[in-house]
This record gives structure tokens, sequence and C-alpha cells, in this order.
């Protein structure tokens, strides 16, 4: 079994953009996100630990600026908090075993396909093509992939 862990070298790779977002709870601005337009089949990954988040079978179009998806790849791999921040209250989403700030879920997704909406920092993930995803190490996940048509 993989294991999945933050680290030293991982942390000291990030921009500081990553940096900010990741490991300071922070927020890319919307619509500036380098994987929100994204549309290859594949899986994002956090960025820091590599622990498989979310397939792109699962991503969609929500209009809020983010990249968005109905689910997570695997549950385990994602940590639910309540968020009091700004005011409001929302729940975060972080990485399970990177302790990644990821973004936050929120009710209001595609009903057809459980109604929830992570709302997520691409400045969080790193994307692995379909094609890669073997020798990467996530063939297990190819399954949640959609073919390439």
């Amino acid at each position: 079994m993989t294991r999945y862990e933050k680290s030293a070298e991982a942390i000291a790779a990030l921009s500081p953009e990553e940096y900010r977002v990741t490991q300071q709870n922070g927020t890319e601005r919307p619509g500036t996100g380098k994987l929100l337009a994204n549309k290859e089949p594949g899986i994002y990954v956090d960025i820091v630990s590599g622990e498989p988040l979310f397939a792109s079978a699962d991503k969609y179009e929500s209009g809020c600026g983010w990249p968005s998806f109905t689910k997570p790849i695997e549950h385990a791999h994602v940590v639910e908090k309540r968020d009091i921040s700004l005011g409001m209250i929302r729940t975060e989403v972080r990485s399970a075993n990177g302790d990644s700030h990821l973004g936050h879920v929120f009710p209001d997704g595609p009903r057809d396909r459980g109604g929830l909406r992570y709302c997520i920092n691409s400045a969080s993930l790193r994307f692995v093509h379909r094609d890669d995803m073997e020798a990467e190490g996530y063939a297990e996940y190819l399954n949640q992939v959609e073919d390439i048509a």
C-alpha cells in the first residue's frame, strides 16, 4: 500500500502561492487557477503528499471560479472540518495525510450526482494525466477516469 506523507522536501518545492494556499489556508483568486479549465482525463492529487483526491470524471463546471468536483476519489484521503472564519460557517476540505488546505465543500452541487460541490484551489493540486497514471503508481484509479475518446 502506498504511503502518502507531508515532507519538508515537498513543502520546500512549493511555489509561494501553493505554500500560501496549502500551508496557510489561503484561497487563490477566482478564475486564476491553472487547473480550472482542464478537461483532460486523469486524477488530481495533493501537491504535497501525492495522495489521490479527485477524478476528472467527477469534475464539472460550476461557475464558481475554482475547479469543482462532485466527490473525492476516496473519502479516506479527504478530511472535512468546520470552518468559522470570515464570519460564516463552512466546511473546509483538507488532504488526510498531507494536511493541505484544499478548499471547501458546499451542498449546492448537481443533485443527480450527490448534491455536493467540492470547490478546490488549483494551487493545492497536481494533475496526473490518464496516460501517466500507471507509471506514477495510480493504476488502481484508472477505473475512475473516463475513457479517452
